[in-house]
């Protein structure tokens, strides 16, 4: 009922008909005892235009003021809270069992990796190992046929264990606490460099790295992004000289993002998809030695910061591979 109409109406109109009783015997009580009478009640069908009502009685010198509210909205919301709070409850219970599983699969994980790293190296060095006593000791004794026998063996267990190194770092990625702090990205991908000039002294190319990248993150897990991500430019600019590679950054849809662009081999954006996958390769083992696991492990990387990984390339033309990160000081 409206408020124009309830004007001049009697108490008894007013007030739902199962609460009449109680409610007058209340109404008696503050006019005795000059107590404030404030209760919330919800309102039958039939009767004034909601569901919810607050009734107030205040005691006056000469008698009393009665008051009465539609509360239904701040009751819904009310429900609506409780609700969402048994959902939250629920939710929070649920991530419990789920981080109680989680831990159960990291420490299959780290038996598993512990058992990569012990049980199956040893037997990949022993094959090694004889294999190359073959040659030292026998070589004599072999045809042609027999060493190149026992230089593949050698070969295919030296790219295992590199494998199996790989498989290790991706684990290690995924499994390790992040510490974030101040990076200077520039000075990171600078020393790279430097060390893989240092490895092959006879190439020629030419580094472009922007100065004052910084940004903040894990300073290790983004030192060996950038590892991958510049060894591989390196690795397929090999077949030509000189070569350029850049490290920079550049605005992207306005983010900032973060590229390694190189002038080498590139590849066709059909098979871009792959790039990130492990054990995915888009060259012949032949032309670029690798295991396939260095770009799955950058990306590990840069979703374990909160950000997004791409590549964009062409056949011939050379890669360029980007990277974004939070903006500095949030996660």
């Amino acid at each position: 009922m409206p408020k124009e109409k309830a004007i001049g109406q009697k108490l008894c109109e007013l007030i739902p008909i199962n609460r009449a009783d109680g409610f007058f015997d209340k109404y008696v009580r503050v006019v005795e005892t000059g107590e404030l009478l404030d209760e919330e009640c919800p309102i039958a069908p039939g009767q004034i235009q909601a569901s919810w009502i607050r009734h107030q009685v205040i005691p006056l010198a000469d008698g009393v003021a009665i008051t009465s509210r539609d509360i239904t909205a701040r009751k819904g919301a009310e429900e609506k809270i409780k609700e969402l709070n048994e959902d939250l409850r629920k939710r929070a219970i649920e991530v419990e069992a789920f981080n109680r599983q989680l831990e159960a699969v990291n420490k299959e994980l780290e038996s598993f990796s512990y058992s990569v790293s012990h049980d199956l190296r040893a037997p990949l060095r022993g094959i090694d190992g004889f294999s190359q006593a073959l040659l030292e000791d026998y070589s004599e004794k072999l045809d042609e046929s027999g060493r190149d026998f026992l230089q593949r063996i050698r070969a295919s267990t030296q790219r295992m264990g590199q494998l199996i190194d790989d498989m290790l770092n991706l684990s290690r990625v995924t499994r390790s606490e992040m510490r974030r702090e101040g990076v200077d990205l520039s000075a990171l991908a600078d020393r790279i460099v430097k060390d893989l000039q240092e490895k092959q002294p006879e190439r020629q190319v030419e580094f472009l790295i922007a100065p004052g990248l910084m940004t903040d993150g894990d300073a290790q897990l983004l030192k060996v992004a950038l590892e991958n991500l510049l060894g591989n430019a390196w690795k397929f600019t090999g077949k030509h000289s000189p070569a350029r590679i850049e490290f920079g950054a550049t605005k992207v849809q306005g983010k900032l993002a973060y590229f390694v662009r190189d002038d080498g081999t590139g590849f066709d954006m059909t098979y871009a998809g792959k790039l990130f996958i492990p054990f995915q390769r888009l060259h012949p083992l032949t032309d670029f030695p690798g295991t396939g696991i260095g770009l799955a492990t950058v990306r590990r990387i840069i979703q374990k910061h909160g950000g997004g990984v791409w590549a964009e390339g062409k056949v011939g033309k050379g890669a360029t591979f980007y990277f974004t990160l939070p903006d500095k000081g949030k996660e």
